[in-house]
């Protein structure tokens, strides 16, 4: 697969990470159905979701722990692109530095269809060259389902998803697409998914769901979403 490096942070020195708690893939979607506006909210929404004191909190809250973060877009079979590779977060200007990246941002592709297991192979790829961390979370948002490719579910099966959990963000108010990431997207223990209204809510869904997953509280069983809250 094609990886297009737009943006490398070297924040820190990630093979030197002895205590990281945490391995975040951020994976947004840029296929066809994402015009530029809807992608800028994606960006930006992210960036204002990673400078939100609430997430800072999560991402800092166990002292001498690290959460090393990449991001990277999806959408046909071989249109993946890393937005900011690997880097470590030890204090609020490494997520300052990522937020402004991502407000620098230009989309890689678009016109592409929604190759979603290509996507989620890529990212196990990226998982592979991450910091050894206690957990890896693959974060994965979209308002569609697979429509191209390998579905999903032979991603989890021909990938190393081993330990892996897949939380989903589905943009919109399509019940098609929320259900689909319930029962053919979402992985692992307490895997679940969040939902925005739209790509204007995107910010405050990713806010909410980066808290979510970033904390060191671990669900113990699958979550599924409920209605987007403000």
């Amino acid at each position: 697969m094609k990886v297009l490096a737009l943006l490398w942070l070297c924040v820190a020195a990630l093979p030197a990470q002895a205590n990281c708690r945490l391995a975040l893939a951020l994976a947004l979607d840029v296929s066809s159905s994402v015009d530029e506006d809807e992608y800028r909210l994606q960006a930006d929404g992210l960036a204002w979701a990673l400078e939100d004191a609430d997430v800072q909190a999560a991402f800092l809250g166990v002292p001498g722990a690290t959460v090393a973060l990449l991001v990277y877009e999806w959408s046909g079979r071989y249109q993946q692109a890393v937005l900011i590779e690997w880097v470590a977060v030890h204090d609020p200007a490494d997520l300052a530095k990522v937020a402004a990246a991502l407000r620098r941002a230009r989309r890689a592709y678009e016109g592409y269809p929604t190759a979603m297991g290509y996507g989620l192979g890529f990212g196990a790829v990226a998982l592979g060259r991450a910091p050894v961390c206690a957990r890896q979370v693959i974060d994965v948002s979209g308002d569609g389902i697979n429509n191209d490719g390998f579905a999903p579910r032979l991603a989890v099966r021909h990938f190393e998803f081993d330990g892996v959990v897949i939380n989903g963000l589905v943009v919109g108010g399509d019940t098609d697409v929320l259900e689909y990431y319930n029962r053919e997207v979402i992985h692992g223990p307490g895997a679940f998914v969040e939902q925005a209204t739209g790509f204007a809510d995107f910010g405050a869904a990713m806010r909410r769901k980066l808290i979510r997953e970033v904390s060191e509280v671990r669900l113990g069983s699958r979550q599924y979403a409920q209605p987007a809250r403000r």
